[in-house]
């Protein structure tokens, strides 16, 4: 076993105890194989449409890769040794590698393999917008290199003397062109990193001056926390900018180096927006609130670059609880024109519990920048952004209703704004069943996205919820007459997904990504026939479909699990839902012990809690808590658990609510005569690692429980959690209430605790379970806590998947499966 050591700004390095208990455990072999089965791959359409990127990622990393030593720099955790990024944007996991590349012809199917045996964690390939092309990075020991791939031969090439700085992201994208790359570089002759100071030569100071300010509790590790770590963000943080030929792998080089966080190419490709952080920096939030300059450079000559100021950002410390910062933000180019920048501002001083009229405005400016920024649109609501369309003369705008959970979007010109906004949806945010969909997209030749139009008519697809589950569909809406059109829609017994429109544009043949419960997804054409009479909801056409890929089954040993959607009440009569696996081998009749996994979900209105998402015909694959299917557990997965009330007191109910929601499922799976009513277990990741414990705590409905990467004592986020926006000042009871840390010598049904020592999470810092740990262990409960050594909040390791899967098999075996029931 290994210990971790926080130097100053979280160099994390590792120790052999001598003394402690060595090694990991691994499970029985009949899930060991499970779990070092290949990764499916998934698809990757280029923008040309004729060519698909089959792209399988690793499952499990070994622990020597996560255990790579890094620094916590103000919410981004890096490795110094090559400039990489050691976390996923928020912290959860560690990035993937990919296992293969390959590429499919549409047209015919013909695969090609690329091999990437050699590289030593090559990331997600990125399209160029003609479909020539495709770049992605590969982290070595000492660089995150760029590499290119040439779709017509399948080769890929590495481009010489690039080193990319991912700390900030924006690491890399293609120009307007698509015939260069836009990168940012770890700079030249930086000379020596700043050293990570063991020993502080003065103390960390803070100040406030009466002013009022909530920011999120993060994980002081991750903030800076001194002279030290600035210095260290400095240096790290700094890039290069550079412009890379792919035709002749030419790199050159412009602007001094800084710290630059965005950067992103107006349509003209001559227009660079960027944004700058500078100082002063802050100890309490993380660098995205951190003081900013956005600017737009003008790169038509890259020795003579002009600049031109957009917005000074100060630091945004205090930003209420789901606001927003009272300074400009959301900054995006429009993609038809050359160079015409918007962005919003807002109106209500951020904060969603101030009443007025309007809470944004939406400002534009053009090239050449001069002059005043036009006020374009306002929004009653947060503003959420814009679809841009096909055609310019319209463009979507959307906003949202942080105090009911309600989305508008609306058709509205840029050219005529003071034209009346149309509104196309109207509509709860926690609506399911008449949720539209999303809106289909194409690549302009200049990279830019926006909504595919026929004539006066766009397309949608959606997951397509339903009382029966999901049935996926493509629909064709009109935005004049807002008449909808369904062109397809999946089979009840199959799951079938639009991914693509074909090279022709035409929306009678069509991609999508098919599979059932047997068979593994694969990317089908569908080709719709003649148009027939439909029930209300099903699709207006006839249609076939063919393969295009064959992937086969990596596990073709856990077919024989059987799931099922179940429909039941909780007591006040909600309609829920769940779906249930049974173990190989399974005989109807048999009561078996069973293990619940869920997730709470908060919802402004109880008609939109029972909706039943999910789907029983998906192609099952097993990781975490699903591989204990194979030792015979039966699995309640993904029980709905609602809890409803009034967004502003998201919690008052909580405790009443979470504890019907188990008996619901609970009841509902001994009816249907599989679980045993004496051997029920219970097990949540996060959000649902608190559900547990506090089932555990209120209830008598399981046996034993496994928490992992939870939140125990909501009073250390005392600035709200979830969606609960009351400070703990505000809500006290609330916060204690659901906190199982105060009910710690109430505990005695056995639970396991297992945690990351790295979690990044603001809300489930690795103190949340040490802390849980010890007061049931004082009080006299049944816990084992397992902290695992450099995990983040998605344990990534194979070690330690295998770990925690070993774990939780012992526990369940021992205080649910083996109890005589």
């Amino acid at each position: 076993m290994r210990k971790l050591f926080a130097l100053s700004a979280g160099l994390v390095l590792t120790a052999s105890l001598a003394n402690a208990t060595t090694g990991y455990d691994k499970p029985p072999k009949e899930i060991l194989d499970v779990m070092q089965a290949p990764a499916t791959p998934f698809p990757r359409i280029s923008p040309t449409k004729d060519r698909i990127l089959l792209v399988s990622m690793q499952n499990y990393p070994s622990i020597t890769r996560v255990a790579e030593p890094f620094l916590r720099l103000a919410g981004v955790r890096v490795e110094p040794s090559n400039r990489g990024r050691h976390d996923t944007p928020g912290g959860y996991g560690i990035p993937p590698c990919a296992q293969s590349f390959s590429l499919v012809k549409v047209a015919d199917g013909s695969e090609t393999k690329i091999d990437i045996s050699k590289l030593a964690c090559a990331d997600y390939p990125r399209w160029s917008a003609d479909g020539k092309m495709f770049f992605f990075r590969n982290k070595t020991a000492t660089a995150v290199e760029l590499w290119l791939g040439d779709a017509q031969t399948a080769k890929i090439t590495r481009v010489p003397d690039v080193k990319l700085n991912q700390m900030f992201g924006s690491d890399v994208q293609w120009t307007p062109d698509q015939k260069h790359l836009l990168v940012k570089l770890v700079p030249k002759n930086q000379g020596p990193a700043p050293k990570v100071a063991e020993t502080l030569t003065g103390p960390s100071i803070q100040e406030s001056v009466g002013q009022k300010g909530q920011s999120s509790t993060y994980e002081k590790r991750d903030t800076l926390n001194n002279a030290n770590d600035e210095a260290l963000f400095d240096y790290y943080g700094v890039s290069q900018l550079a412009i890379v030929d792919v035709k002749t792998r030419k790199v050159t080089t412009f602007e001094k180096p800084d710290l630059y966080e965005r950067l992103q190419y107006a349509p003209d490709g001559v227009h660079l927006l960027t944004k700058k952080i500078v100082r002063p920096y802050s100890y309490m939030v993380t660098y995205g609130r951190f003081p900013a300059k956005v600017e737009i450079l003008n790169t038509a000559n890259l020795k003579n670059v002009t600049h031109h100021l957009i917005a000074d950002l100060p630091l945004a410390d205090r930003v209420p609880i789901h606001g927003v910062p009272t300074s400009p933000r959301e900054f995006t180019w429009m993609p038809h024109d050359a160079a015409t920048l918007v962005w919003a501002e807002a109106l209500d001083g951020g904060d969603w519990n101030v009443k007025v009229p309007t809470r944004d405005k939406i400002m534009m400016l053009a090239a050449p920048f001069k002059g005043e920024a036009k006020e374009i649109f306002r929004t009653e609501q947060r503003y959420s952004g814009f679809e841009w369309l096909e055609k310019r003369d319209n463009s979507l705008l959307y906003e949202y209703d942080e105090n009911k959970h309600w989305i508008k979007a609306f058709i509205v010109s840029f050219d005529k704004p003071q034209q009346a906004k149309k509104v196309l949806w109207d509509l709860s945010s926690d609506e399911q069943y008449a949720n539209p969909g999303q809106p289909i997209y194409k690549t302009l030749s200049n990279g830019y996205e926006v909504v595919i139009q026929n004539q006066n008519a766009i397309y949608l697809s959606g997951e397509g919820a339903s009382p029966e589950g999901d049935r996926p569909f493509l629909d064709k809406l009109d935005l004049v007459t807002l008449k909808t059109d369904r062109l397809f829609r999946s089979d009840k017994t199959e799951f079938e997904q639009f991914i693509s429109f074909l090279p022709s544009g035409k929306d009678d043949t069509f991609l999508t990504w098919y599979q059932t419960q047997m068979d593994p997804p694969n990317v089908n054409k569908r080709t719709l026939g003649e148009e027939i009479k439909a029930a209300p909801g099903e699709a207006t056409f006839k249609s076939s479909r063919v393969a295009v890929t064959h992937i086969s089954d990596p596990t073709p040993q856990v077919r024989d699990i059987k799931k099922r959607l179940v429909k039941y009440k909780r007591a006040d009569g909600l309609e829920l839902s769940f779906t249930l696996y049974t173990p190989p081998g399974y005989k109807e009749g048999t009561r078996v012990p069973t293990i619940l996994y869920a997730y709470p979900l908060d919802y402004a209105d109880s008609s939109k809690a029972g909706q039943i998402t999910g789907s029983q015909n998906t192609f099952t694959r097993l990781r975490a808590y699903k591989l204990l299917l194979l030792a015979g557990y039966a699995i309640i997965d993904d029980a709905a658990f609602p809890i409803v009330g009034d967004p502003k007191k998201a919690y008052d109910n909580y405790m009443d609510q979470l504890v019907a929601d188990a008996k619901a499922a609970v009841d509902q799976a001994v009816k249907l005569g599989v679980a045993d009513p004496q051997r029920i277990g219970v097990t949540g990741h996060s959000h649902g690692a608190l559900m547990t414990v506090n089932l555990l705590t209120h209830s008598n409905l399981f046996k034993a429980g496994v928490a992992t990467s939870g939140s125990y004592n909501k009073t250390l986020t005392p600035f709200g959690f979830q969606n609960e926006r009351r400070t703990v000042w505000e809500a006290p009871e609330v916060y204690a209430k659901v906190s199982p840390f105060f009910f710690a010598d109430k505990m005695k049904t056995p639970l396991l605790i297992m945690h990351g020592a790295d979690d990044a999470n603001p809300g489930t810092t690795p103190m949340q379970a040490s802390f849980l740990y010890d007061a049931v262990r004082a009080n006299g409960g049944t816990v084992r806590l397992v902290m695992l050594p450099h995990e983040p909040h998605w344990y990534s390791a194979r070690e330690s998947n295998e770990q925690q899967i070993s774990e939780m098999l012992k526990w369940f075996d021992k205080y649910v499966k083996n109890t005589g029931g």
